[in-house]
């Protein structure tokens, strides 16, 4: 897994790719379509945000590169890589349980704030990526 030259793409499974934590100033990309809904990514080494329809979906300090993300109405998952830990807040259903799993790891279960958005730490090591998924209990 590397960084997303093109900043977002679509896999051949049908999940996008997103961010490139390498880069030394903020750069964006938006109107990207995917599946009838329009992306907008920023990313650049400090922050990666990504919105779909104009709606929060990621965001992650410092930034970092996402591939293979896709969101079902119960489930939540990608592959995440960074030069160093990351806090990852994703945009999910307000006030709902979540099962929380990093690398096969149970990290718990957490609930979403009013605005729907759960915040995880994720500890991250360039070219090495971890894998997230968060279930909707």
């Amino acid at each position: 897994m590397s960084v997303i030259s093109e900043l977002i793409r679509t896999e051949e499974d049908g999940t996008i790719s997103f961010g490139d934590y390498t880069l030394g100033s903020k750069t964006k990309k938006d109107q990207f379509i995917h599946d009838g809904d329009s992306y907008k990514v920023k990313t650049f080494h400090e922050i990666t945000r990504l919105e779909c329809n104009g709606l929060f979906v990621y965001e992650s300090v410092p930034g970092t590169a996402v591939n293979n993300l896709y969101v079902r109405e119960d489930e939540m998952g990608f592959h995440v890589e960074g030069t160093e830990d990351a806090k990852i807040t994703v945009g999910l259903s307000e006030s709902t349980e979540y099962e929380v799993q990093i690398n096969g790891e149970n990290a718990g279960t957490m609930q979403t704030n009013l605005g729907g958005k759960l915040t995880v730490s994720v500890e991250l090591e360039a070219g090495h990526p971890s894998q997230v998924v968060i279930r909707k209990k």
